[in-house]
């Protein structure tokens, strides 16, 4: 298949920062499903649909209409053609967004609308369950984590405006993410088979975008 490269991984790990520059460097497009998950969670808040009602979520998957842009140095993200890049990384988006990824109706349609994206090739695609479940036969996967300790300092650093984010609370609200996504009936969190795994912790931004460039590089 024309070149895909699935980057999975749990949040603060760097996978967007990462997927972001691995296309820029070689001049692929670039898929944040992550914020296609977070835009569904995002309207569903706004319209008052109780996110823990997994019956009322898939009731109202169908709805919205969420549209990713795929240039990797301006992505956007737009539900209702309204753009919620800004409020979909809000905490309240982050707390919920678990419940309502783990609705089988809403992961059947976002991953229509991931795989039409994918299809063309020429792409780094980012999120949870690319190698597993939406990309499976992709060329290149890779599985990116960092220690707890990093990846709750890097999200805090990102909910910096918010002042109830210490890295103490972001940190448990993030192990319960983890732990919600990875334990959830469908395509939960996991290592793909065949994918490379590479440990961000000790590593500049600049490193691992270099580690996944080689890997593409040796699948030609």
């Amino acid at each position: 298949m024309p070149l895909v490269i699935a980057m999975d991984g749990p949040s603060g790990s760097g996978k967007s920062s990462a997927s972001k520059g691995v296309a820029r460097t070689l001049g692929l497009r670039y898929l944040d499903t992550g914020a296609m998950y977070r835009a569904m969670t995002w309207w569903m808040l706004e319209n008052g649909v109780p996110v823990e009602d997994g019956a009322a979520v898939a009731a109202r998957a169908q709805d919205p209409v969420i549209e990713s842009g795929t240039d990797p140095v301006a992505p956007t993200i737009t539900v209702d053609g309204t753009d919620v890049a800004g409020p979909i990384r809000t905490r309240a988006v982050t707390n919920a967004v678990s419940a309502v990824s783990s609705v089988p109706a809403v992961r059947d349609r976002l991953v229509e609308l991931q795989r039409e994206i994918i299809g063309a090739g020429g792409i780094v695609v980012e999120g949870r369950d690319i190698g597993t479940a939406v990309a499976p036969e992709a060329p290149v996967k890779v599985f990116l984590t960092a220690s707890a300790e990093v990846r709750a300092a890097r999200r805090a650093k990102d909910l910096a405006a918010d002042p109830g984010a210490s890295v103490t609370v972001t940190r448990a609200e993030q192990e319960r993410r983890d732990r919600l996504d990875s334990t959830r009936t469908a395509s939960p969190l996991a290592k793909a088979a065949g994918a490379h795994e590479i440990d961000s912790t000790g590593l500049s931004l600049d490193e691992v975008i270099e580690a996944v460039v080689r890997l593409a590089k040796e699948h030609e």
